[in-house]
C-alpha cells in the first residue's frame, strides 16, 4: 500500500505550521518563488506515472516468479522489520550512486536545486528516477519480500524523510547516531566542500557511519544549500533535464570516441578534457554566494500561488479517477504547461511573450476538455474549467501591465 497519498494532508499542515513558526521566530525559511518551484516539481513527479511504463515492475514480477527465494509471510513481523532495514540499505546505495555517477545524478539533482531548506524541499522530487532507480531494489524481490510489503515500507521510508527537511530542529543527541535527522540531512543538502556527498541514509544514518560517508553538521561551518552549478531558473523542464543536456552536449562535442561513451557512465564532475577546456561551466563562489531571487510584483507572486493550487487540485482529480492512458497524458501535459508558464512569470520574463503562451495554454485546455471529459464527470469538469479560465483571464488582464523583473537581488 502506498501510504504517501494519505500523508498529503499532514504534509500541507506541516508546511503551514513551519511557515508560521518561522515568521513568529523571525527566522522565515520560505520564499514563495522557490516553494512554488519545489512543489511544482513534486506535482510533476507524482503525475509522471500517467505517462511512463512500469518496466521495473515487470522485471520485479519476473524475478519473483522465476528467481526469488520462497515468498515470505507478509503477516509476520520479521518480514516487515527485514524489509524496512533492507529497503533503507538499498536506498543508501541508490542515493549514494545518485551523487557519484552522473547518469544517476541527472535524475536526483532536482531534489538538491533549492537554495532554501524547508519542508517544501522534501517534496521537490524527480520525474526521471523511474529510468534506473528500480535496479537498486532488485535484492528485496530476490529475498522473497512480497511486493505489497516493499511498496509499503518504501512509502514509510519516504514519509519519514519529509520531516528532516527543516532548519528549525537542532541536533537530537543520541538519536543522531542511529537515525537520519534534520541536522545530518542539512549536511546532505549543502554545497560546502566539507559537506558535499555525505549522509545518504533515508531512515538510518548507520550506513553512512559504517561505509565512511558520514559528516556531522558543524557550528563553525554554516550550511549553504543548493548545487554548485547554479540552475538560475524556476523552469521545471530545465530543472529535470539540464544534467542530461549537459551530458549529451559533452558527448557530442568531445573528439575521442572513448570519451563520448565514458560521459554516460563517468563519476559525477568528470568531463572530457578537450570539452572542459573549451566549454567551462560556471560554479558558485561560496564566499560571495547570493540565492537566485528575481524580484517580481506582488500580483505575479499571487498568480504563481494560484497556479500552484490549481495544479495540485488537478493532480488530486487525476489520482482519484480511472483515466485512459491518453487522458492521463493530456492531464500531465496540462500540468507541465501550467508549471512551465508559471515559472516563467516568476522569473520575470516580459509579459507580452508570456501572454501569447498563456492564451495558447488555455485554448488547449478547453480543447482537451471537450475531447477527454468522461460523460459522468462532464458537468463538474466543465464548471471547474469555466471558473479556472475566468480567473486566469482576470489575472492576465492585470499581468499584461507587468514590467520585466529587476536584477536578481541577493537573499541571505
Amino acid at each position: 500500500m502506498n501510504l504517501v497519498v494519505y500523508a498529503v494532508p499532514f504534509f500541507i499542515l506541516a508546511i503551514v505550521l513551519e511557515l508560521v513558526y518561522g515568521l513568529v521566530k523571525q527566522r522565515n525559511t520560505y520564499r514563495l518563488n522557490d516553494s512554488v518551484s519545489s512543489l511544482s516539481l513534486g506535482v510533476l513527479s507524482q503525475a509522471q506515472r500517467f505517462v511512463t511504463l512500469g518496466i521495473g515492475g515487470y522485471v520485479y514480477h519476473l524475478l519473483t516468479e522465476h528467481f526469488a527465494l520462497p515468498l515470505m509471510d507478509a503477516d509476520h513481523w520479521f518480514t516487515w522489520v527485514l524489509a524496512m532495514v533492507v529497503y533503507d540499505f538499498c536506498y543508501y546505495w541508490l542515493h549514494r550512486m545518485g551523487h557519484e555517477r552522473t547518469i544517476l545524478w541527472a535524475a536526483h539533482v532536482a531534489h538538491h536545486q533549492s537554495e532554501d531548506y524547508n519542508l517544501t524541499t522534501a517534496l521537490r522530487q524527480t520525474s526521471t528516477g523511474f529510468l534506473l532507480g528500480w535496479i537498486f531494489y532488485i535484492p528485496m524481490y530476490l529475498l522473497g519480500i512480497p511486493a505489497a510489503v516493499v511498496v509499503t515500507v518504501g512509502s514509510i521510508n519516504l514519509i519519514y524523510q519529509f520531516w528532516v527537511h527543516t532548519e528549525h530542529v537542532p541536533k537530537l543527541g543520541w538519536y543522531e547516531w542511529i537515525f537520519v535527522t534534520p541536522s545530518n540531512h542539512r549536511v546532505h543538502h549543502a554545497q560546502n566542500d566539507r559537506y558535499m556527498d555525505r549522509n545518504y541514509g533515508g531512515l538510518f544514518i548507520l550506513w553512512d557511519r559504517l561505509f565512511g560517508t558520514f559528516q556531522e553538521e558543524l557550528v563553525e561551518e554554516p550550511v549553504v544549500f543548493g548545487i554548485r552549478g547554479p540552475l538560475q531558473s524556476w523552469n521545471p523542464v530545465k530543472a529535470l533535464t539540464h544534467i542530461y543536456v549537459d551530458m549529451a552536449q559533452d558527448s557530442w562535442r568531445t573528439a575521442r570516441w572513448r570519451d563520448k561513451l565514458r560521459v554516460w557512465v563517468a563519476r559525477t564532475g568528470w568531463r572530457p578534457a578537450d570539452v572542459a577546456a573549451q566549454y567551462p561551466r560556471e560554479k558558485n563562489d561560496l564566499s560571495h554566494f547570493a540565492r537566485y531571487d528575481p524580484q517580481v510584483p506582488t500580483r505575479v507572486s499571487v498568480y504563481g500561488f494560484f497556479q500552484l493550487v490549481s495544479v495540485v487540485l488537478l493532480l488530486n482529480f487525476m489520482e482519484g479517477t480511472q483515466l485512459p492512458y491518453w487522458q492521463g497524458f493530456a492531464g500531465w501535459a496540462i500540468l507541465l504547461a501550467t508549471t512551465v508558464t508559471t515559472a516563467l512569470w516568476l522569473e520575470g520574463r516580459p509579459a507580452a511573450g508570456l501572454l501569447r503562451w498563456e492564451l495558447l495554454r488555455l485554448g488547449a485546455i478547453g480543447l482537451l476538455l471537450a475531447l477527454a471529459v468522461p460523460a459522468g464527470l462532464a458537468v463538474g469538469l466543465v464548471g471547474w474549467a469555466a471558473v479556472y479560465g475566468a480567473l486566469n483571464l482576470l489575472f492576465l488582464s492585470r499581468l499584461s501591465r507587468t514590467p520585466a523583473a529587476r536584477d536578481t537581488a541577493p537573499a541571505t
